[in-house]
């Protein structure tokens, strides 16, 4: 496979258009309570990782009892937006920027000693209509990608962006997308050296589900990022979004994980939840989920190349998948009365296995 390497143009409207932004902060320990203070967050520090996260919306901001949760250092030590940085709602219209949340986002990390990743520069979903009504030449859609990937990272500089989100179908053949269809494989690395000229000390990772165990989507992650290597591409990271189902978590997580690793890059696991098919859950199902996601945390926790964790919202109250998968659900840690589940306890064991 090959790959254009391009050199962004930056001109100066993209850099006066994502300043007066102040840069994410360096990843902290928390309070001087830390160490005698109980958290997801202090159990992910002591097992040696970056952090545990959460992705969250601004509007469940005004909820103040997960407001406080979320702003628990102890609990939470890095925020995914899980909808503020994305096109449609980044730029409705062409070189019409609307940071507004994306920086409500930032703001509220920075304040609580939090890492943002920032998530997504290039998706096939939540696009504004000038993006896909519009018919493109290869030329006039690549300049896109560039404007569009350098304007949204050099606006939030931290330490790791999504920066591509699910280019493979599940049998890990290329999903055929609108930047796929006309600039072939070549929107990859024109994206991400637009987010390299935007921060050159961002972690930049390609984001993706299905790919928590082997299989072919897997191997097709490894065989893109191998490429990426060897053309000079800068990849720092594979995201494992690791949607799970109760019961079906793959028996050879830490295998897939070290194999990541090996290709030179770090992984994480991006938005972790392991739902039911059918709800409400009995005892055993619910046991299970705790098992399964201890699982899960002990393949991150025993591979050093595995950064982080961040389930994908953390009470059952704010899960996607209801409105996504009706009748399915209770994927997350706490439920929709904020109550720890055994899944919350399964997490804090799946850190112990570091030890």
């Amino acid at each position: 496979m090959t790959f254009l390497v391009c050199v962004l143009p930056i001109v100066t409207s993209l850099l006066t258009l994502t300043s007066a932004v102040p840069t994410l902060g360096t990843i902290v320990d928390g309070d001087a309570t830390s160490n005698t203070r109980s958290g997801l967050n202090v159990e992910a520090r002591a097992a040696g990782k970056l952090y545990f996260g959460t992705a969250t919306d601004n509007v469940e901001w005004n909820d103040t009892a997960y407001l406080l949760l979320l702003d628990d250092i102890h609990m939470f030590g890095q925020i995914t937006p899980r909808k503020a940085m994305k096109w449609a709602e980044t730029e409705p219209e062409r070189g019409v920027f609307t940071f507004a949340q994306g920086d409500e986002t930032v703001e509220f990390a920075i304040k609580g000693g939090k890492v943002v990743r920032g998530h997504n520069c290039v998706w096939y979903n939540s696009l504004p209509a000038w993006v896909t009504n519009t018919t493109w030449t290869a030329p006039e859609l690549a300049e896109v990608v560039q404007e569009h990937c350098y304007s949204i990272v050099h606006r939030w500089k931290g330490q790791i962006w999504d920066v591509i989100n699910e280019p493979f179908n599940d049998d890990g053949t290329w999903r055929e997308t609108l930047w796929f269809n006309t600039l072939n494989t070549t929107y990859i690395p024109l994206a991400l050296h637009a987010a390299r000229a935007a921060d050159p000390h961002a972690k930049l990772y390609i984001n993706e589900y299905n790919i928590t165990g082997t299989g072919p989507k897997a191997t097709s992650m490894k065989n893109l990022v191998r490429d990426l290597k060897r053309a000079g591409v800068p990849v720092d990271g594979v995201g494992i979004q690791a949607h799970e189902a109760v019961g079906e978590v793959p028996n050879d997580i830490r295998r897939n994980l070290e194999e990541f690793v090996a290709l030179g890059v770090e992984v994480a696991i991006t938005e972790l939840d392991v739902r039911f098919f059918t709800l409400p859950p009995d005892e055993a199902g619910v046991k299970q989920q705790g098992e399964d996601y201890e699982t899960i945390i002990a393949a991150c926790a025993e591979v050093k190349g595995c950064v982080g964790v961040t389930v994908w919202d953390f009470t059952d109250r704010y899960s996607w998948i209801p409105g996504t998968f009706p009748g399915e659900g209770d994927a997350c840690p706490w439920d929709e009365n904020l109550h720890k589940k055994p899944a919350y306890y399964g997490i804090v064991d799946g850190f112990a296995k570091a030890h």
